[in-house]
């Protein structure tokens, strides 16, 4: 148990400005509306930090040359530490609660409430 919460707090707390940094870009991106058709028209930091969550680029005058491999395999690193690392959680969550019904609980409530509120919210 010591090793798995070592791990889960080294790659929860190396990640995390990346996850932070897609957290917010991603919620600037849902909330709006202006979208940018190239890179080079972002204007505004924000909207050039919503460019590098979607295009993997910093918006420059020269933007269509960049290589983005690099970036990208940062991407799939952080991607697949931030699985490693939920599932840590959730093992470290069911084997230190003693009651166990309360992580199914907040389980069972993780996927009922997007759920739900994405069939809310279709039009009929």
């Amino acid at each position: 148990m010591k090793i798995l919460r070592r791990l889960h707090l080294w790659l929860g707390c190396f990640f995390a400005p990346m996850l932070l940094f897609y957290v917010g870009t991603g919620w600037y991106q849902t909330l709006t509306l202006n979208r940018t058709k190239i890179p080079g028209e972002a204007e505004g930091l924000v909207a050039k930090f919503r460019e590098v969550h979607v295009n993997q680029v910093f918006p420059a005058e020269s933007v269509m040359g960049y290589r983005t491999w690099m970036y990208k395999t940062a991407v799939v690193l952080m991607s697949v530490a931030l699985i490693v690392t939920v599932l840590l959680g959730l093992v470290m969550a069911f084997k230190l609660n003693r009651k166990k019904w309360t992580v199914w609980l907040a389980l069972a409530l993780g996927v009922a409430v997007p759920v739900l509120a994405l069939w809310l919210g279709q039009r009929r």
